[in-house]
């Protein structure tokens, strides 16, 4: 018997909405490399504001295609997403010139928080419009605003794109064995979240031979003392973000999938991977010394040495003493 799952399998109607999701999938994760190059140097400012203007208009492509189902006039709804094509297409280039006329292509500064939180909070929104889409698209009739919401917070289209993006960040930074290990947890858990609200028993179940094992390992990394001292706070904030995931995992259980207890766990789960997202960013330049599981390749090639010419004398000659080509 296989599992139920809260979007509704994909047909020939939903067919260009898939291919959509997915193409935004790769789009982001392929930002998201530009933003953390291989080569370890800061983004340049222009990069960050044209990954977020991309990412945005996704948003903006996603929110008219929603219009769709919402609008009576089928026309009307197509020509905002033409519109929302164009505009997607058009505005992160036009940014990125304006970018490089105001901020002459510096660099980020690595140690601010802003610019990893707008990247994971425009990324994170983006998701969510996409789980709201296929609610949309897949509902006979037009659903209500708390339940399009809780319904897409709890689709596969939203949580298994997340953990395509958390994959992707974990496998490109440089983290230490304990770190890793609990990011993979997190990523695990972000695909059985689907599961949790459409068969609570089964996922609830799953989510916690999850956190058991994770934990487990934990434990005993700490009892040999394979886990630094300036790792202690992820830990604690890893055990907060597990808390509140069986919390609200026990909630939707007890409220047998009400809508309310949907939301609320969906609500969190994102909250935890987006908090995972930026936690990811600020790792990939200031992380332990760990080679990435994932070693990407450097598109810049190194400077060629520079060559001194021999007839250049290198010693300088004595008083009286002709200096000799090539000595």
């Amino acid at each position: 018997m296989g599992l139920p799952l809260p979007p509704i399998p994909v047909n020939g109607t939903l067919l260009p909405f898939a291919v959509i999701a997915l193409s935004m999938i790769a789009v982001t994760i392929f930002l998201l490399g530009k933003v953390l190059p291989a080569d370890g140097q800061p983004p340049l400012v222009t990069q960050v504001l044209l990954a977020l203007a991309v990412l945005g208009g996704g948003s903006v492509l996603l929110l008219s295609l929603v219009f769709v189902f919402v609008n009576t006039n089928g026309a009307a709804a197509w020509t905002w997403v033409l519109l929302a094509f164009n505009f997607m297409m058009m505005f992160p280039v036009g940014l990125w010139f304006v970018g490089l006329v105001l901020f002459r292509d510096r660099r980020i500064d690595l140690n601010g928080w802003r610019w990893p939180v707008a990247i994971s909070t425009v990324a994170t929104g983006s998701e969510v419009l996409m789980g709201v889409l296929f609610v949309f698209a897949g509902s006979a009739a037009t659903p209500t605003a708390l339940g399009s919401l809780s319904l897409g917070l709890s689709s596969v289209w939203f949580f298994w794109s997340m953990a395509a993006v958390m994959a992707a960040l974990v496998l490109w930074a440089p983290l230490a064995p304990a770190e890793r290990t609990a990011l993979v947890g997190l990523t695990v858990a972000a695909v059985l979240g689907p599961w949790v609200t459409a068969w609570p028993t089964v996922g609830g179940g799953a989510m916690g031979v999850l956190m058991v094992v994770v934990f487990l390992w934990l434990v005993r990394a700490l009892a040999l003392g394979r886990v630094g001292s300036a790792e202690l706070p992820f830990l604690f904030g890893l055990a907060g973000a597990f808390l509140a995931m069986a919390v609200t995992g026990f909630l939707v259980a007890a409220l047998d999938g009400s809508a309310v207890s949907s939301l609320v766990f969906g609500g969190t789960m994102g909250v935890v991977m987006a908090v995972e997202i930026t936690y990811l960013f600020r790792r990939f330049y200031h992380g332990a010394e760990f080679p990435p599981w994932l070693g990407r390749r450097v598109d810049s090639e190194a400077p060629s040495p520079r060559v001194v010419p021999r007839s250049v004398p290198s010693v300088d000659p004595r008083p009286g003493e002709i200096p000799v080509v090539g000595r």
